[in-house]
């Protein structure tokens, strides 16, 4: 009975699919290793040994510089360094006056920059899923690196390179030990190089294993990005593989459940837009008018349904609705309904305008206009995919985008000098309502800087109770200047370093006449607290 020989290269076809799954990694370069040794001492110097958002903005401006040089493709795509120009108007506005939103948006935008470099598209929920697999893929390249090492150091030891470099590390090391040896060369040493061991003696000092760890972690996370787990190639931005629609055509089962679903809505649109405009457009509103059901619920509510209107008619046209004959009559359905959605929108910024004329504008209004504007272009994306006939990935893609650049506007936004600007035209002009946004809402340094015209206020207590805000502001950034004298180093205060603190600290200053009277605690209390009491009635 003959046997059958198996041919000897019969394992080959499964090797190679193991090999497609695990590629080779790409072999270390120098620059890489220097990108990623100058990325976790920026990391060090700006996070770790940082004090506050001016190094979260150096980190951001050199970041992305330090990753394209240890970048192991030779491609770049145009979006990357659009990515790298908004890191470095956020860095700007970090200087300046700086956010914990602003920051979170900086590391986000600094993963979806070496998505780029990657040659991914930067979709937010893959900048997401980028940051997670630097776990895996950061243990994976740091373990190929000491296998590379290992590698490369191998020859040295039959090298002559060996023969130069040995005795110079011997020398170096025991030079070092004789100096130490003797004071007179210690003293000498030290006059010339005094700073540089002050430097060294100072970290020294300060260091701990935690920020070993902290070494290990970022370099980890780097090279993560920079040696990302093996990916399908990423399609164009908001470029689809295909489109919704396919090539056959026939009769889609709902077709008649979505026309009478848009005829209804459209309906029901059309009859309360008509009584949105009687009921809150061109009327004089009486007192006790109930402005937060209105303006904040009811506005939120709407926002709401404009969101539920987007998600409709996303899962509308879709499928077999998007090869039925009838399409057409549908569209038209949509495209007058699209209108009433619009007309919806701007219903819900006009009860957003009238809470701000009630009693001011704050920074939760600021937010409700970013939200729902990003909500009428997340509708606008909606009709835009109904008639290009994309597909509902592509969608929500587009969406989350919209979101995203929502928070890094609002990030970007100088909210404070905006809301208080406002507030002080409004109060300076005869309506105090706005004064109790003073009284109640944090304000941060660049906001503060706005209520200096108050000080000329012809309402005595709110004149008085500005100049008192200004006073404890003044009293406060004192102290904390104090003690960052007392326990911070220069590199922690720069790192620390605020603008616009400071400039209103010189404000504060110079108009030190105007708010001495209230420099004294107790005063200062009771003229807070009657401003309080008096602005309360306006909440």
């Amino acid at each position: 009975m003959a046997t059958v020989t198996e041919p000897e290269n019969a394992e080959l076809p499964v090797l190679d699919y193991w090999r497609s799954l695990n590629p080779e990694p790409p072999s270390v370069r120098g620059r890489e290793l220097l990108a990623v040794s100058w990325l976790v001492v920026l990391s060090d110097s700006t996070i770790y040994r940082g004090q506050g958002f001016a190094g979260y903005a150096l980190f951001f401006v050199v970041a992305p510089v330090l990753l394209a040089l240890g970048s192991l493709s030779q491609q770049r795509q145009r979006v990357g360094w659009f990515i790298a120009l908004l890191l470095w108007a956020l860095a700007a506005r970090l200087v300046w006056c700086g956010s914990s939103l602003a920051v979170c948006c900086g590391f986000a935008g600094v993963v979806a920059f070496a998505m780029t470099l990657a040659n991914r598209t930067p979709f937010v929920m893959a900048v997401l899923a980028f940051a997670g697999q630097t776990v895996a893929a950061g243990a994976r390249g740091l373990g190929h690196y000491g296998r590379s090492a290992h590698g490369d150091l191998r020859p040295l030891k039959h090298s002559s390179a060996m023969s130069v470099m040995m005795p110079l590390a011997a020398f170096g090391l025991f030079g070092s030990l004789f100096v130490l040896a003797n004071p007179d060369l210690v003293s000498s040493f030290s006059q010339r190089f005094g700073r540089w061991l002050t430097v060294i003696n100072d970290w020294l000092i300060h260091f701990s294993f935690l920020e070993v760890a902290f070494w290990v972690a970022t370099a980890w996370f780097f090279v993560g990005l920079l040696r990302p787990t093996p990916a399908e190639p990423a399609v164009g931005p908001l470029a689809p593989s295909r489109t919704a629609a396919t090539t056959t055509s026939g009769s889609a089962p709902l077709y008649s459940a979505y026309r009478n679903t848009l005829l209804t809505v459209i309906g029901l649109f059309a009859a309360y837009l008509v009584f949105e405009f009687q009921s809150l457009w061109f009327r004089e509103f009486p007192k006790g008018f109930h402005y937060s059901g209105y303006a904040h619920e009811g506005a939120a509510w709407l926002t709401f349904a404009l969101g539920l209107a987007t998600v409709m008619l996303s899962l509308i046209f879709r499928g077999d609705v998007l090869n039925d004959e009838r399409l057409p009559k549908l569209k038209r359905l949509a495209w007058i309904w699209s209108v009433l959605n619009l007309l919806l929108a701007m219903a819900v910024y006009h009860r957003l305008c009238i809470y701000i004329g009630f009693n001011g504008m704050t920074r939760m209004r600021m937010v409700g206009f970013y939200g729902m504007t990003a909500v009428v272009v997340g509708f606008g994306l909606a009709v835009w995919k109904i008639a290009k006939q994309r597909d509902f990935v592509w969608l929500f893609r587009a969406d989350l985008w919209a979101l995203a650049a929502a928070f890094y506007l609002y990030a970007l936004t100088p909210v404070d000098i905006i809301v208080m600007r406002y507030n002080v035209s409004r109060i300076l002009a005869g309506d105090p309502a706005p004064s109790v946004q003073i009284s109640v809402h944090p304000i941060d340094a660049e906001g503060v800087r706005e209520l200096f015209p108050l000080m000329e206020c012809r309402d005595e207590t709110i004149r008085e109770g500005v100049k008192a805000l200004l006073a404890r502001r003044e009293s406060t950034m004192a102290a904390e200047d104090q003690r960052k004298g007392n326990a911070f180093s220069n590199w922690e205060q720069l790192t620390a370093i605020q603008f616009a603190e400071e400039a209103l600290l010189r404000e504060l200053n110079n108009d030190r006449d105007r708010i001495k009277p209230y420099s004294g605690p107790v005063k200062l209390e009771e003229a807070w607290e009657r401003f309080k009491k008096y602005a309360y009635q306006w909440y």
